[in-house]
């Protein structure tokens, strides 16, 4: 009679851990400061009107300790729940093109360590979790995360596949991340009432320059699977055009919103002056020749670098800091 093998619990153990440290890499935790940066932001605004009851720059000390809370929680929801969520799901849908992507071979999936019904799974689980989580803490902030789901996985899932639709797979990504964290910041401490949708377009303008040289990267792979990406459409040069367009448009912003003193302050305009034409001319040095993945990643992670430092003059001045 033949013997049955069976695993024993030492041996379970580290397969545990293995799928566990695959999931971890799965929702790239290099990817979650893109939507934690303006999480913040919006957590920032909100807080401002919550706490000043007005328009002013300066909260009262040691207001609102009640929102630590639910801003931990939604750090949570918008860093690793909702990202293994989308990723998950475009990892699955994507296997195909991505077997024929050399920057992917030691992908989870790719390499065979986890199979696409694990991560659906995966996918399922954690966007059920993501909405369970958000919901106690606000309707809104739940309404919010959902919107976020939703477009993450129209943007992999057929027959819609946005990522497969040039201009739907920018505008997709942009929305998400650069509009519905910003709103999910401000809804995790109060309602949608108020919210400077003005924000919003400058945070879709700032996403928009910065996922488009991301399809730069992919280009060949993408081109070799009949993905059909804005890079793949326009060509490297013509994605980037558009990248820098939006980073241009977004910069011209945050100068206006200084010079009017809506939403920034007015003694910030000095910084934003100052920073438009120098983040414009770290964009073009640095992606408008970058073809190969090292030298646009490279590029995005300067940019966006270079990116936060007029903003986080903006958060200091904003809260009376300086």
């Amino acid at each position: 009679m033949p013997r049955v093998r069976t695993e024993t619990a030492p041996a379970r153990a580290p397969r545990r851990c293995r799928i566990l440290l695959d999931l971890w890499l799965i929702a790239r935790p290099a990817l979650w400061l893109v939507s934690l940066v303006p999480f913040y932001v919006g957590h920032l605004l909100a807080t401002r009107w919550l706490v000043a009851g007005q328009d002013a720059c300066v909260p009262p000390s040691g207001a609102c300790p009640a929102a630590a809370a639910p801003v931990l929680t939604g750090l949570v929801v918008w860093g690793p729940l909702v990202w293994l969520a989308v990723l998950a799901i475009n990892d699955a849908f994507d296997l195909p093109g991505d077997l024929r992507n050399p920057r992917k071979d030691d992908a989870p999936l790719v390499d065979g360590r986890i199979t696409v019904r694990a991560a659906l799974v995966a996918a399922h689980a954690t966007a059920a979790a993501a909405l369970a989580v958000a919901l106690s803490v606000r309707p809104a902030f739940a309404a919010v995360t959902l919107a976020f789901l939703v477009l993450g996985w129209l943007y992999s899932v057929p027959p819609v596949r946005l990522k497969d639709r040039p201009g739907f797979d920018v505008a997709a990504n942009a929305v998400a991340v650069g509009g519905l964290a910003v709103l999910a910041g401000w809804t995790v401490v109060r309602p949608i009432g108020g919210f400077p949708w003005i924000m919003a377009v400058e945070g879709v303008l700032v996403a928009t320059a910065l996922y488009v040289p991301t399809t730069v990267t992919d280009y060949r792979a993408d081109l070799a699977s009949g993905y059909t990406t804005i890079a793949v459409r326009l060509g490297p040069r013509g994605a980037y055009r558009v990248g820098l367009a939006a980073w241009t448009a977004s910069c011209a912003v945050a100068v206006v919103l200084a010079a009017t003193g809506h939403v920034f302050p007015e003694r910030s305009l000095w910084v934003q002056a100052a920073a438009a034409p120098v983040l414009v001319g770290v964009y073009h040095r640095l992606l408008g020749r970058a073809r190969e993945p090292g030298e646009v990643l490279h590029g995005i992670i300067v940019v966006s670098w270079a990116f936060l430092v007029p903003y986080l003059v903006f958060a200091l001045m904003y809260t009376g800091t300086v």
